[in-house]
């Protein structure tokens, strides 16, 4: 154990220590008389004396010192009773301190670091001893108060977990704390007088990995896009990089990704992230991942057990996973023993007498009159009692469900659910017959029509015959169904390839979809009758793919095969309008059509979609860019060879991601694939990264021999297409001539060879390891596309603006941040209704990048206040203006400001022209952006008579009455008038002003001059312009009425306004003019780049503060 540093002044006081390891800076010494074969004197004598004393004055027999070069003190920092203990310590100090020491020149600071280090162990030992035994230590407490000292923020901040650390600036590490908070990641250090205090959003982050080089050994590397931290010396480091990188994965998934990652519903609230439910979450996706469990399943009960293996005759020790729907057993070495148990199949849980022999056993009986026994459960009563009332609440919901739907089918006309036509021609009916085919569905599998035709099937059915029987005897040791033991033996069976004549139902339960088809039955039909005739974008998509799918399949050159495939693909779009319909998933569903029953291969779809490969079909895929990362990391791992070939591997992930999207089916020869889909269904994604391993491996010489990456994807392709079974083998390419100087021909690889060879050298791989590579990756991937997504917004707006793009950028970054802060410590509910308004399904006519990020009322008057270049004498009045101007930039019906629109105000503000700047101050004191009352800073009743709507088209009258316009020439003009929306605007003519409001207009501009070097002489001036303007608008009011321009639409409709004192944009622009010191205070250039640098220092602290003000007096 570490020990409080202790000086010992002689190093063998009366040679009492003997010395076993030792380092410049370290000693491990052995009490002398401990572990002795031979009864020397001293060590009798020694030991004699341990025996004597009592045992609180015992010592350790074992023990490490710190020593430091040429002092004749040294400190005891750890103390054991077993050498195995204190050889962990020491192993500990060699890898994480004894290169860092070296930096240190002077004695009493080494001696300190070490000192404060082991102290920080013992803290950290000491606080995971309390959270074992109480949910809220008295150190956690201690540690929160810190927290909040050190770093002043709102009180929503929630820390989740902390961790003793070194931070390394350079060269010399810093000792402190590292605070993981549900929005941040904090440190903080006070050693040798000198403090270091930093706070990183998650959001910043984009990228995590581990270093080992040079003094840091084991150090974690935190990547943003500013700065590199880099953190060493954790007691536990593996415990610490897991809890940093779940923290960042969810933060990313919940603030970034606006379409939505799947995420527990718990995570989405950070107030309830604590240590604990990070732990649990962890847990849960790896179950729900080895599993293949629904995504909507909760992990309740986990206990270590045996379970009775009558293949075996034995109990194989492993652990009991128990969630909603499903009992899971795992051995302890993944892979070796599985067991699902759906409850649904269930028909009792009960106790058995608890022997010597059989300790506290469960007996689980299921409906196929089997009963599986668990032994060795430790509260075995409370699990019993749980898995009990919720089995018999399924029951109940299943009697019920069944009474349901017995009732509904006594009321309906006995038609057959289930019709099947194998037509392969076409009759004189064609188009009555389609539409019999469109709505009817197929019983059996298309295999069973189509199957003579298919390459491949006129071999010898030996083969076949061979794979059945295995597959019977199989069933009779290990059982049949979802249930039965899933063991290596299956793997070996599986990787030569399931019998046609049991893949369909193979499919059906080592997915588990059988499941969910007898859960749901009847809700296929139902889908297909609501879905079909429905025409959408999705199903566009999808009627544009049907024909491409399997084209040389004669099952799918036949209008009974493109119409199942029409059903089943039209019925997941409207049973999952998120993911909709997406390009691979037309192949997939081919396949799954070709053997399994139409409604099978429905809930087969379901379950690669939702289940075993999440997050793959949107439309960024960012499941498959994901997997494509952790594939490039498996690559430099485990092929450093073709690693340091293909510095980028980004050519190979572009070669392989239609491995993971199509599942190999669109790149080997048919038979081939589909035995690779036999793999998939039992393996998982595993499978995948197994086999494209493989793949490389085997073609390693050749692609680190090739040259360029046209070579390599020839290699690669030309070695797919002659992967064959051994029922429908490839045919070799002819051989080259001699004189020729291409490459010879790729060999024939039989495909279960491949596999077994994938399995042998890369199956070490397992899921937990997936898991943990998909979390850190998924950061990578995320910040990518947030990167893309600033690129694109940046190049949609920068022709519209005349600022830097430097500077164009750091106002993309302060739009964002604003967006997130919001996030962080904002009303929830205002956020999440702002966010729903965002992201609602009508909003069609922006692009995804133009509604990434957009602020609120509340969001852009804080940046208004950090960027607008005349604050002003009054906070009221610039409160005042900054309603006004969001009023006028959102005046679309989401009350919402774009980018686009800020970072245009923005340039008009800095970069403008003097007339485009008062033409702005003008439209501020005008309806829509001036209302009634200042106090409601909403819209006026009738927000369409703005004369300056955003992006809004309009038509000369005698353009409208035009019956001869084409629909192209009318969507031209449209494009058109969009492209020009700056110069329209500029030209568009603006409303009079009255006198209410010519009166707001002078106080703005009185406003704007306070602080000015040339305050006084603006007064005069703007007093000159004032008295000039009044005298114009008096004699426009008591003279002849002014002739209205033909295009304002901007006027009130109250005619009783008619005839009040007005006055025109044109003529208070062309009284400024008349004063020179306006005309330059207008045209003075502003540093817009300073501004900035200005507003990105105070955001943060500004929003921090106010918020937690906010929240105080709630």
């Amino acid at each position: 154990m570490w020990l409080n540093p202790e000086e010992v002044l002689l190093k063998n006081a009366l040679k009492l220590w003997i010395t076993e390891r030792s380092n410049a800076y370290f000693l491990l010494q052995r009490r002398r008389g401990h572990g002795e074969s031979t009864g020397k004197i001293t060590g009798l004598l020694v030991g004699a004396l341990d025996t004597v004393l009592d045992s609180n004055a015992r010592v350790a027999p074992f023990r490490i010192l710190l020593q430091i070069p040429g002092s004749q003190v040294s400190w005891v920092i750890a103390s054991g009773a077993a050498i195995e203990e204190v050889n962990r310590h020491w192993d500990w100090l060699t890898r994480n301190l004894l290169h860092s020491l070296a930096v240190f020149e002077n004695k009493d600071d080494l001696a300190s670091f070490v000192k404060g280090k082991v102290k920080g162990l013992i803290a950290e030992e000491l606080r995971e001893r309390q959270a074992a035994l109480e949910g809220d230590p008295e150190r956690f407490r201690e540690v929160l108060l810190k927290f909040e000292l050190h770093f002043g923020l709102p009180s929503s901040e929630k820390l989740v977990t902390y961790f003793s650390c070194c931070c390394w600036k350079g060269r010399v590490p810093r000792q402190g704390l590292l605070y993981l908070s549900t929005n941040h990641v904090s440190f903080y250090s006070f050693l040798l007088g000198k403090e270091v205090k930093f706070v990183i959003p998650w959001a910043e982050v984009v990228r995590l990995e581990w270093v080992s080089s040079g003094l840091m050994h084991d150090a974690i590397r935190l990547v943003t896009r500013q700065k590199i931290r880099e953190f060493s010396m954790f007691l536990n480091r593996d415990e610490a990089f897991g809890a940093i990188a779940q923290m960042c994965d969810i933060a990313l998934r919940r603030l970034l990704d606006s379409e939505g990652l799947e995420l527990d519903r718990q995570l989405l609230q950070p107030g309830h992230i604590n240590k604990r439910v990070l732990e649990e979450q962890a847990l849960r996706e790896y179950v729900l991942a080895l599993f293949r469990l629904p995504r909507s399943e909760h992990l309740l009960e986990v206990a270590s057990c045996s379970v009775w293996t009558p293949h075996a005759r034995n109990h194989t020790a492993g652990t009991l996973y128990c969630t909603d729907q499903y009992l899971c057993f795992s051995s302890k070495e993944e892979g070796q023993c599985t067991l699902i148990l759906p409850l649904q199949e269930v028909l009792s849980i009960e106790k058995a007498e608890s022997t010597s022999a059989l300790p506290n056993p469960v007996i689980v009986s299921v409906k196929s009159k089997k009963a599986f026994q668990f032994i060795e459960l430790h509260e075995r009563d409370e699990l019993v009692d749980s898995l009990n009332l919720r089995l018999r609440a399924l029951q109940w919901k299943v009697s019920m469900f069944r009474d349901k739907r017995q009732s509904k089918r006594s009321v309906n006309t006995p038609t057959p659910y289930y019709t099947f036509y194998y037509d392969t021609g076409l009759s004189d009916e064609e188009e009555i017959e389609e539409q019999v085919l469109r709505n009817t569905v197929n019983s059996e599998a298309l295999m069973t029509a189509f199957h003579q035709n298919q390459p491949g099937t006129n071999g010898n059915k030996t083969m076949e015959n061979v794979k059945e029987r295995l597959w019977e005897d199989h069933f009779s040791e290990f059982g049949r169904g979802v249930h039965m033991f899933r063991t290596e033996k299956i793997q070996r069976l599986v990787a030569m390839g399931i019998p046609e004549s049991l893949r369909g139902e193979l499919w059906m339960t080592l997915s588990d979809a059988c499941s969910e088809l007898d859960s749901h039955e009847g809700y296929y039909s139902s889908l297909v009758q609501k879905s079909m005739g429905q025409n959408t974008l999705a199903t566009d998509e999808i009627e544009r793919d049907l024909h491409r799918s399997l084209p040389d399949h004669p099952a799918f050159q036949n209008p009974t095969g493109i119409a199942a495939l029409r059903r089943v693909l039209t019925a997941y779009a409207h049973r999952n309008p998120k993911i909709g319909y997406c390009q691979s998933m037309n192949i997939l569903a081919s396949v799954l059509l070709l053997y399994a029953r139409e409604e099978e291969a429905f809930w087969l779809l379901v379950c690669v979609c939702e289940r075993m490969l999440p997050d793959y079909f949107n439309r960024r895929v960012i499941g498959a860019q994901v997997d494509q990362s952790v594939f490039e990391e498996l690559i430099r791992e485990r092929l450093p060879d073709l690693a340091d070939h293909f510095p980028d591997l980004s050519s190979l992930s572009s070669v392989s991601l239609s491995w993971f999207l199509t599942l190999f089916l669109s790149v080997l020869p048919f038979g081939s694939a589909v035995c690779v889909v036999d793999c998939f269904f039992y393996s998982g994604i595993r499978a995948i990264f197994q086999l494209g391993l493989a793949v490389l491996e085997a073609n390693t010489s050749q692609l680190c021999a090739s040259t360029d990456e046209g070579q390599a994807l020839m290699i690669l392709t030309g070695f797919l297409e002659q992967v064959g079974t051994e029922e429908s083998p490839c045919v070799p390419p002819p051989p080259p001539p001699e004189d020729s100087h291409e490459p010879l021909p790729v060999k024939y690889t039989n495909i279960t060879d491949l596999i077994n060879e994938a399995y042998e050298k890369f199956g070490d791989l397992t899921v937990r390891q997936i898991e943990r590579l998909r979390c850190r990756h998924r950061i990578q991937v995320l910040q990518a596309h947030e990167d893309t997504t600033k690129e694109n917004a940046l190049r949609i707006v920068s022709p519209e603006v005349s600022m830097s793009p430097e500077n164009l950028s750091n106002v993309y970054d302060l739009f964002k941040t604003e967006h997130l802060v919001s996030l962080y410590w904002g009303d929830s509910s205002s956020v999440a209704a702002a966010e729903a308004s965002s992201w609602r399904q009508t909003d069609s006519g922006r692009s995804f990048t133009e509604r990434q990020y957009r602020l609120d009322r509340a969001q852009f008057k804080s940046l208004y206040c950090l960027l607008v270049p005349w604050p002003g004498n009054s906070e009221q009045h610039s409160d005042t203006l900054g309603n006004r101007t969001f009023t006028l930039l959102s005046q679309d019906t989401d009350s919402l400001v774009t980018f686009k629109e800020f970072a245009m105000w923005l340039d008009t503000l800095y970069c403008g022209e003097l007339n485009e700047k008062i033409r702005h101050l003008y439209r501020l004191h005008i309806p829509p952006a001036l209302t009634e009352s200042e106090d409601d800073p909403s819209l006026l009743k009738n927000p369409l008579l703005s004369s300056n709507r955003p992006l809004y088209v309009t038509r000369p009258a005698a353009e409208e009455c035009v019956e001869g316009k084409s629909y192209q020439e009318q969507l031209k003009q449209m494009l058109k008038d969009l492209g020009k929306a700056k110069e329209k605007d500029a030209e568009k003519p603006l409303s009079l002003m009255n006198q209410r409001e010519f009166i707001q207009f002078c106080k703005t501009l009185y406003s704007l001059f306070h602080g000015d070097p040339e305050e006084n002489e603006l007064f005069q001036a703007i007093a000159t312009v004032t008295s000039l303007v009044l005298q114009i608008g008096e004699v426009g009011h008591q003279g002849s009425k002014v002739t209205q321009e033909a295009s304002q639409e901007a006027t009130t409709t109250d005619t009783s306004e008619s005839d009040d004192w007005t006055v025109s944009f044109a003529q208070i622009l062309a009284s400024l003019l008349t004063e020179q010191a306006l005309v330059n205070f207008f045209e003075k250039p502003v540093e817009l780049s300073a501004k900035l640098s200005t507003a990105k220092e105070k955001q943060y602290h500004q929003r921090a503060v106010l918020l937690s003000l906010q929240h105080k007096v709630r």
